[in-house]
């Protein structure tokens, strides 16, 4: 099974830039689907960004064009970068990894196996 470990959160002023790693050991993270997610207090897991085995990559829409995800397989992490961020970005960060073989990574948190500890992210105004 596959191991996560997040870094690179921290406190940033709206419209600053963050890049998140999301740390994979016991197997090549191209083997499964990985998925970004946040949580903000009181709030269920928000899918955030995914990226399959293939490489094909999906937004939310609250995101798209300000995030980026992408995945370094020589060094087996995980990445986004952020930047525009607004005050409603804050949230604790989590990747995730599932290597059931789906058609599509699913954007339900419900759905992944295999999660990292969060990095906390806080945008203020």
């Amino acid at each position: 099974q596959v191991q996560l470990v997040e870094s690179g959160g921290g406190s940033v002023q709206a419209g600053g830039s963050l890049r998140l790693s999301c740390a994979a050991s016991g197997n090549p993270l191209n083997n499964y689907c990985m998925g970004w997610f946040r949580k903000a207090p009181g709030k269920d897991h928000e899918w955030v960004a995914s990226i399959d085995r293939a490489g094909n990559i999906n937004y939310s829409n609250s995101v798209k064009g300000r995030f980026t995800i992408s995945r370094d397989n020589a060094e087996n992490t995980l990445y986004m970068q952020m930047y525009s961020l607004k005050p409603e970005d804050t949230a604790m960060y989590y990747c995730a990894a599932d290597g059931r073989r789906w058609s599509a990574c699913q954007q339900d948190s419900a759905e992944y196996r295999t999660w990292g500890q969060g990095t906390q992210v806080t945008v203020s105004s």
